[in-house]
């Protein structure tokens, strides 16, 4: 390339060549020169909130009187540009990068004090102006917890919801379907369908609960603790003017955290949204398997119900179709149980006053609540709400069920109950036929003690 093609850029380490049409800087052109590593980016929720916090930051120093007007409007509308993903293109800083996000912190600085300058006011400076009263020690904390309170809020808990209400809608429609439950894989008493999407419903309400739970931690920030937690450089009401100022413009609840020198030197808050992000994926992975068992066959598997046909599931066997919605469920559960694990790692990386992990915890945490909201979504969408009852099948099941025998325990006693199960299983003939050569029951007794759908709702029957 031609020198047409770069601009030289000067930082307090010398001069750099950077690309002509790049609106970041030296220190961010130093970060793409060390940091060759992955190709993997900041996501566009944390540079979301990057933008959203100097955004804040600028609007606060002015309500302080640190920052002039026309400044600070400079500086909003690019902060907000950047937000909105106008600019996107020009983060280019790996994810493994320095531990305290430095490099990204500098990259929205550049930017925005670019963007401010090509709006008139010519004179903008990176650290000094829209890095007023921040350190990245405080902003990258800050930038983690907003980026996923509004993710959780604006995606996860919108998608769990849908997908308990998918699940619910479907638990009433089958509430009258008896089939065999399985414990162990293995034939057990009876339940009814309904019953079954109700527990997965539950799970997934609960795990929306967890989540809800360490919101108020979440929406505590950093900002304001600058370097150290001690907030110096920063104007002492700063950090409450940027909660506030963010909490109106986003409907979030955000507050100032009870210790900045906490908030800096950990990242326990994203460790504890993490595991509960992990229960959920746990959560949706054994739905999914449950989804896929029960589709198994059509022919040589359980065959209970029909998932939507999406797509044609082999390259060789015509004909074939697989349950792919709840194996992609399944591999992104996998993805976030992973997540978490790196978070835990990261988590423990508090070395004194600065966590130094703290790009891969928040490239981490993003990722497993935006794979999780999807995941939910096409889950209720493409595979719950679409899929048919083979009711032929779980009836045909359920009347050779031997372990019906147990609703007779109580009359006949367990040994005696073994036995007519033992018989029925080896001769393949229903409980009921075995059990009335092998007591004195009479069959209006058997036909009350033996019902499927009653055997479903509990109790003793006498």
């Amino acid at each position: 390339m031609t020198d047409s093609k770069f601009r030289t850029e000067k930082d307090s380490m010398g001069e750099l060549q950077v690309p002509a049409d790049a609106l970041w800087g030296a220190q961010t052109q130093r970060a793409v020169d060390n940091f060759p590593i992955s190709g993997l980016t900041m996501p566009r929720s944390f540079i979301r909130a990057l933008g959203l916090v100097k955004w804040a930051a600028a609007g606060a120093n002015s309500e302080l009187g640190l920052l002039t007007g026309p400044r600070a409007a400079a500086i909003q509308k690019a902060a907000a540009a950047v937000a909105d993903g106008e600019h996107d293109a020009h983060f280019p800083v790996d994810v493994f990068q320095t531990g305290s996000g430095t490099s990204s912190n500098m990259n929205a600085n550049e930017v925005i004090s670019r963007l401010a300058r090509q709006y008139g006011v010519e004179d903008i400076h990176p650290n000094d102006d829209v890095n007023m009263g921040q350190s990245s020690n405080d902003v990258i904390p800050t930038a983690i917890h907003v980026s996923a309170a509004l993710d959780v809020t604006e995606k996860l808990l919108p998608a769990l919801e849908h997908l308990a209400e998918v699940l619910g809608d479907k638990a009433k429609e089958n509430a009258d379907v008896v089939k065999t439950g399985r414990t162990h894989l293995m034939d057990a008493m009876p339940v009814t369908l309904g019953q079954e999407l109700d527990a997965w419903k539950t799970q997934v309400e609960h795990g929306a609960d967890r989540i809800r739970a360490v919101m108020p931690r979440l929406c505590a920030l950093a900002q304001g603790g600058t370097a150290v937690g001690s907030g110096i450089n920063a104007h002492p009401k700063f950090g409450s003017k940027v909660a506030t100022l963010l909490a109106e413009h986003t409907d979030v609840p955000f507050t100032t955290a009870d210790s900045c020198f906490e908030a800096l030197s950990c990242q326990d808050t994203a460790v504890e949204l993490s595991g509960q992000l992990k229960v959920v994926a746990v959560s949706l992975m054994k739905i999914a398997n449950d989804l896929r068992w029960m589709n198994s066959g059509p022919l040589a598997g359980l065959g209970e119900i029909a998932l939507p046909a999406l797509q044609p599931g082999s390259s060789i066997m015509p004909g074939k179709v697989n349950p792919v919605i709840p194996e992609a469920v399944a591999m992104l559960s996998a993805q976030v149980i992973g997540n978490d694990a790196t978070i835990t790692v990261a988590g423990q990386a508090g070395n004194f006053q600065l966590n130094v992990m703290l790009p891969v915890v928040a490239y981490n945490l993003l990722q497993s609540i935006e794979v999780l909201a999807n995941g939910a979504t096409v889950l209720a969408d493409r595979a719950v709400a679409g899929f048919t009852v083979n009711r032929e099948r779980l009836n045909e099941a359920l009347d050779r069920n031997p372990i019906l025998v147990t609703a007779l325990n109580p009359v006949i006693g367990y040994e005696k109950g073994a036995a007519v199960a033992k018989k029925a299983y080896a001769e393949g003939r229903p409980v009921k036929d075995v059990a009335r050569e092998m007591t004195d029951l009479t069959d209006e007794e058997l036909d009350r003690l033996l019902d499927p759908a009653d055997l479903t709702r509990g109790g003793i029957k006498h």
